[in-house]
């Protein structure tokens, strides 16, 4: 069993067995552990890399930032670009998936969430699953929330505070709650 075993169940309902239920427990709870460990001591930039490492699954470039604290439910399906720079406090909801790209500066507070549930109460609440994608070279501001299924094209600026509920074209800067465009970005 492995962690990509959990992420096709969160896709499929037909895959979602007890015992991939109880694995994808397992990483939850490592995904907890490995974040107090992160954000309950100091650690050099060396030592956050590793842990972000282990946290992810996958080995971070040596570029990578981040001041802690940070916080995710699942860790594993995070992917992270060069020069990459995370300030603190951000919450990243990654079961469906976290892609960012290169040169992307993240400020205090984010929330990227990549989970919606329905609403229909003959649903239950059950999960819907949405990848977030962002772009080379984006800046998101403090207070961000980028919600399920947004992608974020390269070059683009999310001003402090924004709620993104749509994907956002390459070399624009977006606003406000809902996000709408509020310029382009020129040379």
């Amino acid at each position: 069993m492995t962690a990509e075993d959990v992420i096709k169940s969160f896709f499929d309902d037909s895959l979602n067995t007890a015992e991939i239920e109880t694995y994808a427990n397992i990483l939850f709870q490592e995904a907890i552990r490995i974040g107090v460990e992160m954000n309950n001591h100091y650690h050099t930039p060396e030592e956050l890399r590793e842990i972000m490492s282990r946290l992810t699954g996958k080995k971070v470039d040596d570029t990578f930032r981040l001041f802690p604290p940070f916080y995710t439910d699942f860790g594993k399906n995070i992917t992270i670009g060069k020069n990459v720079f995370i300030n603190s406090g951000c919450h990243f909801q990654d079961q469906s998936g976290i892609e960012i790209g290169d040169g992307v500066l993240i400020g205090h507070n984010v929330v990227l969430a990549t989970i919606n549930h329905a609403i229909a109460p003959s649903e239950k609440r059950k999960n819907y699953y949405a990848p977030i994608k962002i772009g080379n070279n984006v800046w998101i501001g403090s207070n961000t929330t980028v919600l399920p299924g947004v992608t974020i094209g390269e070059w683009s600026v999310i001003a402090a505070g924004t709620v993104v509920t749509k994907d956002v074209p390459p070399y624009t800067v977006v606003g406000g709650v809902p996000a709408r465009v509020l310029k382009k970005v020129i040379e």
